[in-house]
């Protein structure tokens, strides 16, 4: 089963130029995954397969990320790990269902940037003051017009 991981890793880094941070992290996912399938194999007395792994596991595999408290940013990424995998198998033809098609993503919440306190837009206004160029004129003027109107950049 790490094979198959292995060889979409090298598909990722290799075809599609993923960083080198992503295919770690995907890795770290997919590993995680493989040794999920092979305790939920182990359990039933059946050999691990990916071919065996259906929708039903993989929700499984979501329940438990939950149960472990891991952020929903994190579980996000091992779904997007794990729906790219089987999909990258599915075309291989190394498994017929793609066991992830219908899996939802968890849904991340944006949280809203901190507003500046009044000390740091004061200081942040008084910048282009200590310069008398067109450049630093125009920067104030900016500035003001943002701090002035609320806006988020």
């Amino acid at each position: 089963m790490k094979e198959d991981i292995d060889n979409f890793l090298n598909y990722l880094t290799v075809e599609k130029g993923f960083s080198e941070n992503t295919t770690l992290a995907y890795r770290n996912d997919l590993y995680q995954l493989a040794s999920f399938v092979e305790e939920e194999a182990a359990k039933r007395g059946l050999p691990p397969s990916w071919a065996s792994f259906s929708r039903q596991g993989m929700l499984s595999h979501l329940l438990d990320l939950k149960e472990r408290n891991y952020a929903a940013t994190t579980v996000a990424r091992k779904v997007a790990a794990a729906k790219s995998f089987f999909t990258f198998m599915v075309a291989e033809d190394k498994i017929k269902d793609n066991p992830t098609q219908d899996v939802p993503s968890p849904r991340i919440g944006k949280s809203l940037p901190k507003p500046l306190s009044i000390s740091q837009a004061r200081l942040l206004l008084e910048q282009p003051a200590k310069l008398s160029t067109p450049e630093a004129k125009r920067d104030k003027a900016m500035l003001e017009l943002l701090y002035a109107s609320g806006m988020r950049v």
